[in-house]
């Protein structure tokens, strides 16, 4: 809810002083979560569980609070960011997020992660009319200004990045088989849904789809299956702790398939090294941030900020995962989104604020792919570039292709 806050001096107000003196001065605005010296953030992630390797993203953004707390703040004020575990539990999510709105009361969530978690958030947020903003996940509902204007998205659309996929396929592949593993949720069923459009006529070249629940213990009953429906494409829907235990899978029973892997899931420290570089070999996704591990960043300016910053405040955390990357990032933005905020700082305005890039270069991403989002436009990033995982990193090609929503 958003309060109105009036100074009174000897009886009267300070707006009416102003009015009758013709002197204008900036007034500070503030929603609940914001003070002359403080703003709070509330976040989600799943610290514990079977998504938990996501959890170096939470650490990553707590880390880089502090580093901007301990250089003074935004505009003067310290940012307080609280962070739950929900364990990527829907009903977690829900009850730490009514905990941060109703008890933290925090100004806005900032990159709650998880497309089941934030969707079991998604209308609540809205309800509340509190920002849901930058959410780590890239299912496209999340760019739907229309129906839920206090929700935005970060990264490039799952959907749309299936497209991607389909298309590569479809020019690459000789008689493609398709084979499909997905997390049976929503985030499997947007990258699929993506799957079929960019096939469209060519759909019926997908022969088996097989799902796993977030909970199983492993993904080799489902890798068997692909390799006996006579697939030769595997396309890889899963989060990072079923993505390295399917990559393993498949070189185990020597089936070597065309192997797409989902954006989400390319984390060299949390899943090409656990899968065995040796297996991981030609695997293809895409990108849209830079690899700590992929040398032609080794003299990159922004990749050297990232380095030292991590060396400062992540001490002997894996420059590896592309979580920490990621992180970062969504931070970034997050940090330039309060900064254009001023002394306003109301829901409404960080809502205004954030869908008011124009060409703005976030730090770490790809040359040829900034943020622009709009009124009617919540995709902040709308590009990616292919890759194929080659020795023990990512190998870039092709040009910057953008997302049907640009």
């Amino acid at each position: 809810m958003k309060t109105s806050r009036r100074t009174f001096i000897g009886g009267v107000s300070a707006a009416a002083m102003v009015s009758s003196s013709n002197i204008a001065f900036a007034q500070k605005k503030y929603d609940v979560g914001a003070t002359d010296t403080e703003i709070k953030i509330g976040n989600t992630n799943p610290y514990s569980g079977p998504a938990s390797s996501y959890g170096a993203i939470g650490k990553t953004i707590d880390a880089y609070w502090k580093s901007v707390n301990a250089a003074g703040g935004i505009n003067g004020r310290k940012v307080n960011f609280i962070t739950y575990d929900d364990g990527y539990s829907p009903p977690k999510t829900v009850e730490m997020v009514r905990k941060l709105v109703e008890e933290d009361k925090v100004l806005c969530t900032f990159n709650t992660l998880g497309t089941p978690c934030n969707t079991a958030i998604h209308k609540y947020m809205n309800q509340k009319k509190v920002p849901q903003l930058y959410v780590a996940t890239g299912a496209s509902k999340w760019g739907d200004p229309k129906h839920f204007p206090w929700t935005m998205g970060f990264q490039p659309d799952y959907h749309t990045e299936a497209v991607i996929y389909a298309k590569h396929i479809l020019a690459n592949v000789k008689d493609a088989k398709i084979g499909v593993l997905s997390q049976n949720d929503d985030f499997g069923k947007d990258y699929f849904s993506g799957l079929q459009e960019g096939l469209g006529k060519e759909a019926s070249r997908i022969i088996k789809h097989v799902t796993y629940e977030v909970t199983d213990p492993t993904v080799d009953s489902q890798v068997i299956q692909l390799k006996d429906s006579g697939a030769n494409v595997f396309f890889n829907i899963s989060a990072p702790k079923q993505a390295a235990q399917a990559i393993r899978k498949a070189a185990d029973i020597g089936w070597k398939p065309a192997h797409y892997l989902v954006n989400v899931s390319v984390s060299v420290a949390a899943v090409m090294k656990p899968a065995g570089f040796e297996n991981s070999q030609g695997i293809l996704t895409a990108f849209y941030l830079k690899d700590a591990t992929d040398k032609q960043w080794e003299n990159d300016a922004e990749m050297k900020v990232w380095r030292e910053w991590m060396d400062k405040w992540m001490p002997g955390a894996n420059k590896g995962d592309a979580n920490h990357v990621f992180g970062y990032a969504a931070s970034s933005l997050m940090h330039e989104t309060l900064k254009k905020c001023g002394d306003t700082l109301t829901r409404e305005n960080l809502m205004k604020q954030a869908a008011s890039f124009q060409k703005f270069r976030l730090p770490m991403l790809l040359p040829g792919i900034l943020v622009n989002t709009s009124p009617t436009d919540f995709f902040p990033i709308q590009a990616v570039r292919l890759a194929r995982f080659k020795g023990e990193s990512w190998d870039l090609f092709g040009e910057v292709m953008h997302s049907e929503s640009a």
